[in-house]
């Protein structure tokens, strides 16, 4: 138990690194940088040495603890890796030579995860706002819990074997949550697959929707008329909807605006947004839609195809795919093309097969939306867990 464990200093088990060297302007340097919560010691970037302001710096070695001054109070601190042997980091983190005949540094580690070292981090740094920094000399004064030798190897494996079976649970969970999200895909396309081998007709695309229909000839808008304004992230793939149009005058959308009405199925035109999938079906908006630039294809279902069936056939891994073959534009600025559209096959099956299936599909969807609010519910379980164990572990209760 702890209360039969010894209690030291840190100043103890840490002695400061002074192991300096002065950078040359010609030379690369590999600096490092602590993420909070204990979030690790990691590369921050590679660099010249004429890029580096202050030219007295740290060199790291593997297995020595650092932190940083400004965020030890926020975790920042952890083990440097073998991979980061000789970087370098500047005076703004102290780094720590551990005494291995007194701790392991995997201890040193894993306790440095608790919340009461966090505590202590917060009570040894001190400053006005925004000027806060860790005491050198506070920190190394205050006292930490430590077994003997054995007993640190033995809480080590143990949590390791703790963490190992909770990072496993993370891991099915993220398999299931992905297996099921695909599920409402697949399952279409199986359908779609044995209806087409039992006769189900297939059509262009153009000749079942019209394909970004003109407001040629129709009535203009007035700049005062209300519209709904459609950003990107009003579109939600999964459900088929417009999350938040905001409303506006049509004077605040500009001009090469697209439109679109009610029942009108739209999709994203720039590829990371289609590849992400963002497409809807139009519903409960105002004076059909408004938006800038052209950032969505429009369909309008004819008689043939309802505007459901037509969403679930633009937002199909398959259909993306096959629109991934026509891009064009630059870089980072590729679109869907109008081409692609008009010359693409659909499968058309009779309404009543059309609505039966797009039923199907939205329970499946309601029975995967369960099952991931229920794996969320949970998540706070889960991750909850390792802090849990930690908290044990240096109660001596592990």
């Amino acid at each position: 138990m702890v209360s039969v464990w010894s209690r030291v200093p840190l100043g103890e088990i840490l002695t400061k690194s002074e192991e300096w060297t002065e950078t040359l302007p010609d030379e690369q340097y590999r600096l490092v940088t602590v993420r909070l919560w204990g979030g690790g010691v990691v590369l921050r970037s590679e660099v010249s040495g004429d890029r580096i302001a202050a030219k007295r710096q740290l060199v790291v070695r593997p297995n020595q603890f650092i932190l940083s001054r400004i965020d030890a109070r926020n975790g920042a601190f952890g083990l440097i890796p073998d991979s980061l042997d000789g970087a370098i980091v500047s005076s703004d983190f102290p780094v720590f030579n551990v005494d291995s005949t007194k701790t392991t540094p995997r201890f040193l580690e894993w306790m440095s995860r608790t919340t009461a070292f966090i505590d202590l981090c917060r009570a040894a740094s001190e400053g006005t706002t925004n000027r806060v920094r860790l005491k050198v000399d506070r920190f190394l004064a205050a006292p930490v819990p430590l077994p003997p030798l054995p007993e640190q190897r033995r809480i080590v494996a143990r949590i390791e074997e703790l963490a190992a079976l909770i990072e496993e649970a993370r891991s099915l969970r993220a398999e299931a949550r992905q297996e099921a999200e695909v599920l409402p895909f697949e399952a279409f396309q199986e359908l779609v697959d044995k209806g087409v081998a039992n006769g189900w007709s297939t059509r262009l695309l153009s000749e079942v929707c019209e394909v970004n229909p003109s407001r040629k000839g129709k009535t203009a808008y007035q700049d005062d008329i209300a519209v709904s304004f459609v950003p990107m992230s009003a579109v939600d793939d999964v459900t088929g909807s417009i999350a938040k149009p905001e409303e506006r005058v049509f004077s605040e959308v500009g001009k090469g605006y697209t439109w679109f009405v009610e029942g009108d199925v739209i999709f994203a035109k720039i590829t990371p947004c289609m590849e992400n999938g963002k497409s809807a079906v139009a519903k409960n908006l105002v004076n059909g839609v408004g938006f800038g630039s052209t950032e969505f294809h429009v369909l309008r279902p004819g008689n043939e195809a309802t505007a459901e069936w037509i969403h679930n056939i633009v937002r199909q891994p398959s259909f993306r795919r096959d629109a991934a073959t026509s891009f064009k534009g630059s870089a980072g600025q590729q679109r869907v093309p109008q081409a692609f559209l008009e010359s693409c096959k659909i499968p058309v099956p009779p309404l009543t097969e059309q609505h039966r299936i797009v039923t199907y599909l939205d329970r499946l969807q309601a029975q995967v939306d369960e099952l991931t609010a229920l794996q969320q519910a949970t998540q706070a379980e889960l991750n909850a867990l390792l802090p849990s164990v930690l908290e044990r572990a240096f109660r001596g209760e592990l």
